[in-house]
């Protein structure tokens, strides 16, 4: 068992101005998105522009944090935001959704692709070996702020958080990052090095996130705000992973059923 460490979500202040661990996180994982994707576009022969690769990671950005925080705002806590709709600017505080954040990033490369006269399913297949940094950067910004923790467990590493009550839980931010982030970021990144049909890379995300955040939710602890929403087992997160799983399945073996029928 252990206990969580103590950790300032304050990384540094600038007089009456407080830099959040948890923005960095973001701001990190934009900047190691647009390395890796500079280096994927030098290897595309010249299907993609230095230019265009910074726009793109502009538009990713701008579609995460106003789709991850609406998204939050309408899938977990509307009540509070009806109640308060200024809340929605407090990003320090956390409260990101993942699937808000998918739907505006779509809607922004939608935009981006339109503006550069390209497919908007060769900018997804771009973009999806890139999701998995921010997924695993925004999960240890989860654990810094002491948030989103895990159900009350028995097993050996358990840990007590200082606001989760005095029973050990599990860390299920570390098991997010590690399967989220590292994991889902090899396959992608492994799977896209080479030629696949036009969908594919993006389906083969949908379905693997969408298998490991459903897998991850019976680790941990549901919104209190929404609880188990149906079956008195399944979570707002699996109800929404679940058409991500659905889609992502059917179109791999659409995708490869028709590169196959043109081959």
């Amino acid at each position: 068992m252990f206990h969580y460490p103590k950790i300032d979500p304050i990384a540094f202040s600038i007089g009456p101005l407080h830099v959040h661990w948890y923005g960095l996180m973001y701001l990190f994982s934009f900047m190691i998105a647009w390395c890796l994707a500079s280096y994927r576009a030098r290897q595309s022969a010249g299907l993609w522009t230095m230019d265009q690769v910074a726009d793109l990671i502009f538009f990713g950005a701008l579609g995460v944090i106003v789709g991850g925080r609406l998204g939050y705002m309408f899938f977990y806590d509307l009540p509070h935001f009806m109640h308060n709709p200024l809340i929605v600017f407090q990003l320090w505080d956390g409260g990101m959704s993942f699937h808000g954040g998918l739907l505006g990033v779509w809607v922004a490369l939608s935009y981006f692709a339109w503006k550069n006269q390209k497919n908007v399913w060769d900018m997804t297949d771009f973009a999806a070996p890139l999701v998995p940094i921010g997924l695993g950067l925004g999960r240890l910004g989860n654990f810094i702020n002491g948030e989103l923790w895990g159900r009350v467990t028995t097993v050996p590493w358990g840990m007590i958080y200082p606001n989760a009550g005095p029973l050990p839980r599990h860390p299920s931010e570390l098991y997010e990052f590690a399967l989220e982030g590292v994991v889902l970021f090899v396959i992608m990144w492994w799977y896209s090095a080479k030629f696949r049909p036009r969908f594919a890379v993006s389906a083969l995300f949908l379905f693997c996130y969408g298998c490991f955040r459903f897998l991850l939710e019976f680790f941990r602890q549901p919104d209190p705000q929404k609880g188990f929403i149906a079956f008195g087992w399944m979570t707002e997160g699996q109800l929404l992973s679940t058409p991500m799983i659905v889609v992502g399945l059917v179109a791999l073996v659409v995708v490869y059923k028709r590169a196959g029928s043109t081959a």
